[in-house]
């Protein structure tokens, strides 16, 4: 789930929390757990079965695993888990209406495993989907890989959102600027904010920011659209839906920065984190 608003980076955050090897064996396991979680639902994902289907899935294996969804009742939020589809670009809310053939859909689970989180989502394709949706899925995939790949002691977090604009740009998709990435650990949402865009400042060739550093932890979660990057929030107070109704996509993952580069706490033990699936 990701933090709403796009409050940006900078002097603001001056109190990032730093982790030792203890939190990141914490959210090692938090982020697998909610990996395999993503990985069980992929046979459910289908034709016929309802978003609240897969929420009552993930709940029950939350509660088999001795953990917890840390959307359930999250400020106000009803359900386990997130479930965006076609043109709901996050926070979708699950309900009875069941999946088509060529649907595309997100799922976001975070779940708290002895009070540390594992936030993580991908992409899902319902039956046969098609090409143009594909293709968002694949550049949005790889939009979140060169995100990662910036993330290494004496860069900073504006890096992330200049990769991942300057890619998405050239494959003639947009970036929503209306949500970002967050810090995690025993909280839900911490600093630092993720940007997912640059922020355009005179002189430089990448957005600014905050230095990464040892022991930051945070997820990147880029949502990127087909058409134009402005959204809009349903009555729900919750869905995000895009203004023109064309496709959005998003993936994220959790990572907690090392002294060389990052590790991803939130990759798939079955390799089904990235398309093709």
């Amino acid at each position: 789930m990701s933090k709403t608003g796009t409050a940006r980076t900078g002097t603001a955050d001056v109190a990032i929390r730093l982790y030792g090897p203890e939190a990141f064996a914490g959210m090692r396991r938090a982020g697998q757990l909610a990996a395999t979680a993503l990985d069980m639902l992929v046979p459910f994902v289908k034709p016929g079965v309802t978003t609240e289907r897969l929420d009552k899935l993930a709940f029950e294996f939350a509660m088999d695993h001795n953990a917890y969804p840390a959307p359930l009742y999250y400020r106000g939020f009803p359900k386990s888990i997130c479930t965006s589809i076609n043109h709901v670009v996050c926070h979708g809310i699950p309900g009875p209406k069941p999946l088509r053939e060529g649907d595309i859909l997100n799922i976001d689970v975070t779940l708290i495993l002895d009070g540390w989180h594992g936030d993580t989502s991908r992409m899902y394709g319902v039956g046969a989907i098609s090409r143009k949706a594909e293709r968002l899925i694949d550049v949005t995939f790889e939009a979140l890989k060169r995100g990662i790949a910036v993330v290494k002691p004496g860069n900073c977090t504006g890096d992330i959102g200049s990769a991942i604009e300057a890619y998405a740009r050239g494959e003639r998709c947009s970036v929503v600027e209306d949500f970002c990435g967050h810090g995690l650990g025993q909280v839900f949402h911490d600093r630092p904010n993720i940007l997912h865009y640059r922020v355009n400042t005179v002189g430089e060739d990448a957005g600014p920011g905050v230095v990464f550093a040892p022991g930051m932890i945070f997820t990147i979660e880029p949502m990127i659209n087909l058409g134009k990057a402005l959204v809009k929030i349903l009555p729900d107070g919750w869905t995000a839906v895009t203004r023109d109704r064309e496709l959005s996509a998003q993936f994220e993952h959790t990572v907690g920065v090392t002294a060389d580069g990052c590790e991803v706490f939130t990759y798939s033990p079955k390799g089904l984190h990235k398309p093709p699936f």
